[in-house]
């Protein structure tokens, strides 16, 4: 497997000057929940995994935790990579990860995920491609249109892309209810014009749940049952 260099990696996680685009869908809010957002509850929020499927993301190789706040988790994943050229087969060209994960959270409580940061590192050649796809859903509900970054080569860095769902448009897990939240991601490379004996690779290094890369939560109070 192709490595990026880590001293490049670790230079500045920013979205380089690669074309990104994005794709924004409007989704309607799930019912049970009080109109306004809360702060996050006190007592402990927790994330499980509970299945990993992907030529992505083979079982043990993503790993999440909390953060201390509760404002946000983060997935790492150790192997999601997509790369074409240079004899690379065209299997490797595109991988995908459907991440299942159960989320605890305090009674009383309900959640939505506000927006998502993914961080990565792309070595695509000039005139080379590389494509990202997120979409959720929560399990037995629809699952969101796909949002799409592609980048352009010549591109040899670091990248970040945001997905966001405005307040007004967040699905929440509907109150009382243990459903499992599906996070189904792509990632491609495609040599496109570029010299197709030189390799083009792009890797999704972590979704970060530090304050600046995120799977932010949104919390809401459930209605107190009488």
């Amino acid at each position: 497997m192709i490595k990026p260099p880590r001293t490049t990696r670790k230079a500045r996680a920013a979205l380089t000057a690669a074309a990104v685009t994005g794709c924004l869908v409007t989704l309607s809010p799930s019912a049970g929940a009080t109109s306004s957002t809360a702060a996050a509850p006190p007592g402990r929020v927790a994330v499980d995994v509970a299945s990993v499927n992907g030529s992505g993301c083979r079982p043990g190789s993503a790993a999440v935790a909390v953060a201390a706040d509760n404002s946000a988790f983060t997935v790492t994943y150790s192997e999601y990579m997509a790369s074409a050229g240079g004899g690379v087969a065209a299997t490797e060209g595109r991988k995908n990860c459907l991440l299942s994960l159960l989320v605890h959270v305090p009674q009383g409580y309900t959640y939505a995920v506000s927006h998502v940061d993914y961080r990565g590192y792309g070595k695509l050649e000039p005139g080379a491609t590389g494509t990202q796809k997120a979409s959720y859903y929560f399990q037995g509900m629809s699952q969101t249109a796909n949002r799409t970054h592609q980048f352009h080569g010549e591109l040899n860095d670091n990248w970040q892309v945001t997905d966001t769902t405005g307040i007004e448009a967040l699905v929440f897990a509907p109150c009382g209810e243990q459903r499992n939240f599906n996070i189904n991601t792509e990632l491609r490379a495609d040599v496109g014009t570029s010299d197709k004996n030189k390799t083009s690779y792009m890797t999704v290094d972590s979704t970060d749940g530090s304050i600046n890369s995120v799977y932010h939560f949104s919390w809401k109070q459930c209605p107190v049952r009488r």
